[in-house]
C-alpha cells in the first residue's frame, strides 16, 4: 500500500509539470503568432540599411555660427627713402611716393587754411583685382589741429598713403589706416605698429568729445606719424571719450556710408580691434583748397 501510495504521488507531480511545459509552450506559440500578424512589410523602395536611414535632422543654418576669416594684407607699397629734412611737397600731388622720412615734416599749408581731402578708396578681391569702392571726404581743421593737418597734407602730397590697406575694421568702431606695412619680426607686412619713420608731437586733443565721422591720428604709447581712424558708429565713442587723447584734425562731410561699409567687413562686432575680412585699400588722396 505504501509503494503505490508513492506511485501515485510520482503520478501526481509528472503530470503537474507536464501540464505546466505545455501551458508555457501555448503561451510562447500564441505571442509568436501575434508578432508575425502585426509586422508590416517595409515598402519595396526603402532600405534596410541603416546608414542611409539615419533620423537626424537637419541643422538650423541660423544656428551654425561661422567664424570670420581675415583677408590677408598685401607687403607695404614700394617708396623711397627721404633723408635729412623734408622738403614741402609740390601742392599738386606729382612728387616721387616717399615710404620713410628721417624727420617729421616743416610746416607746408598756410596758418588756419581751409582745407579737404579726398580718400578714394579700391575693394580688392582675392585674384588683386580693384574696383572703384567710393571716396571719402573730409573736412580738415587747420585751426583746432595744425600740426595734425599739416603732416596729413604733407604725407598725402608724397602718396604716401597710397596703395596702403585698411588694417583696422571694427564694426560699430573705427576703420584705421596709415601703418607702412614694412616686414615685422615673422617677415609678414606690419601694419599696426608702423609708420612714416617718425612719431608725431601733438597735443591737439578735442575737449569736447568725439562724434560719428570724426577723423584722428591713432597712438600707442606716442601719437602716431601716419595712422589715422573713421569713427564709424556711435558704439565707438565711449571708449574714446575715455581718453579723449587722440588729435583730431578732421570730419567725414562725404562718404560715411563707406566707412560704415568697411568697418562692418570685420572678424569682430566689439569696439575693439578687429581684422579686416574684405581688402580696402587707398587709391590716392587729393588735398584741395576748401
Amino acid at each position: 500500500m505504501e509503494e503505490a501510495r508513492i506511485a501515485a504521488a510520482r503520478a501526481r507531480r509528472r503530470n503537474r509539470v507536464i501540464r505546466l511545459l505545455v501551458g508555457v509552450l501555448v503561451v510562447v506559440i500564441a505571442v509568436g503568432a501575434v508578432a508575425i500578424l502585426l509586422q508590416e512589410d517595409p515598402p519595396a523602395d526603402e532600405t534596410t540599411d541603416e546608414s542611409t536611414t539615419t533620423t537626424t535632422e537637419p541643422e538650423d543654418p541660423s544656428e551654425t555660427t561661422v567664424p570670420a576669416t581675415p583677408v590677408e594684407l598685401p607687403p607695404g607699397p614700394d617708396g623711397a627713402t627721404l633723408e635729412g629734412e623734408t622738403p614741402c611737397p609740390a601742392e599738386d600731388g606729382t612728387e616721387e611716393r616717399v615710404a620713410v622720412f628721417a624727420q617729421a615734416p616743416p610746416v607746408c599749408i598756410e596758418e588756419g587754411q581751409a582745407l579737404t581731402a579726398e580718400i578714394a578708396i579700391d575693394e580688392v578681391d582675392a585674384e588683386g583685382t580693384a574696383t572703384d569702392a567710393g571716396i571719402v571726404t573730409i573736412a580738415l581743421d587747420s585751426e583746432a589741429a595744425p600740426v595734425a593737418v599739416n603732416n596729413f597734407v604733407v604725407l598725402s602730397r608724397y602718396s604716401f598713403y597710397d596703395g596702403i590697406p585698411f588694417h583696422r575694421l571694427a564694426a560699430g568702431f573705427v576703420a584705421q589706416v596709415g601703418g607702412s606695412g614694412a616686414p615685422g619680426p615673422d617677415g609678414a607686412p606690419n601694419y599696426s605698429s608702423t609708420g612714416p619713420g617718425y612719431d608725431l608731437d601733438s597735443e591737439e586733443y578735442p575737449t569736447d568729445g568725439y562724434a560719428v565721422g570724426d577723423v584722428a591720428m591713432a597712438r600707442a604709447d606716442a601719437v602716431s606719424g601716419s595712422q589715422f581712424f573713421i569713427v564709424a558708429a556711435e558704439d565707438g565713442l565711449a571708449p574714446l571719450d575715455q581718453s579723449a587723447n587722440y588729435p583730431r584734425f578732421g570730419r567725414v562731410t562725404a562718404g560715411q556710408e563707406l566707412v560704415v561699409q568697411m568697418s562692418e567687413q570685420s572678424t569682430t562686432t566689439d569696439t575693439n580691434d578687429g581684422a579686416p575680412t574684405t581688402l580696402y585699400v587707398i587709391r590716392d588722396i587729393t588735398i584741395t583748397a576748401a
